[in-house]
């Protein structure tokens, strides 16, 4: 890892995110919501896959960056819409990502191979690919389902076991282990239906 160029890059990713005008509270302080969620997100790689490379470090860093700056509400708001905004976000990240790198002197290569892991490129085939999806899955169950949970009050505990499950299913046995060890923090108000969901079949 070049070190300079490395932490330059997370440094222009944070200050991208720090222009989030969404602000989430975190044990009683305020930050932007993009900013809190690329903080959270490398605290739990560096847990759960400390040995990462450079080029997930990175990825891991600039998984939402600038997310507000396209929003779901500019896309129909049906299942086809959803589609054509999360193709977009993965582009758009990958594209936000790659001109604040090539600002700080990454080359042409590392960008293209940090592009392709936000861009969700290989995920189940590609190790670096998977491993970023892990982190966005585990930083989503102990962060954000239970606020996700709070904005659907209509769902009921079908719908909810599905979501988990797809959640789950996104991620690789190392990432399963992980988390039925106890290594993340569930959400203690959703803790008995996410343990119904992930628990492995007999």
């Amino acid at each position: 890892m070049t070190q300079k160029s490395y932490l330059s890059a997370i440094a222009a990713f944070d200050k991208a995110n720090a222009e989030d005008p969404n602000i989430e509270v975190s044990n009683g302080k305020e930050y932007p919501k993009e900013l809190l969620y690329a903080q959270r997100m490398t605290e739990m790689q560096e847990i759960y896959a400390p040995e990462a490379s450079e080029a997930v470090k990175l990825a891991v860093h600039a998984q939402h960056i600038q997310r507000w700056k396209s929003p779901r509400s500019d896309f129909p708001m049906d299942r086809q819409g959803y589609l054509q905004w999360r193709t977009g976000l993965y582009k758009f990240h990958a594209e936000t990502a790659g001109k604040l790198m090539k600002s700080v002197g990454y080359d042409d290569d590392t960008i293209e191979h940090v592009q392709a892991i936000i861009g969700k490129k290989g995920l189940k085939v590609n190790p670096e690919t998977q491993l970023t999806e892990d982190v966005v899955g585990l930083v989503f169950i102990q962060y954000y389902m239970l606020a996700f949970a709070t904005s659907h009050p209509e769902y009921d505990e079908d719908k909810w076991i599905k979501i988990i499950k797809k959640t789950w299913q996104k991620m690789s046995p190392r990432a399963h282990e992980f988390a039925l060890a106890g290594k993340i923090q569930l959400p203690e108000a959703l803790k008995p239906l996410i343990l119904r969901a992930i628990q492995p079949a007999d």
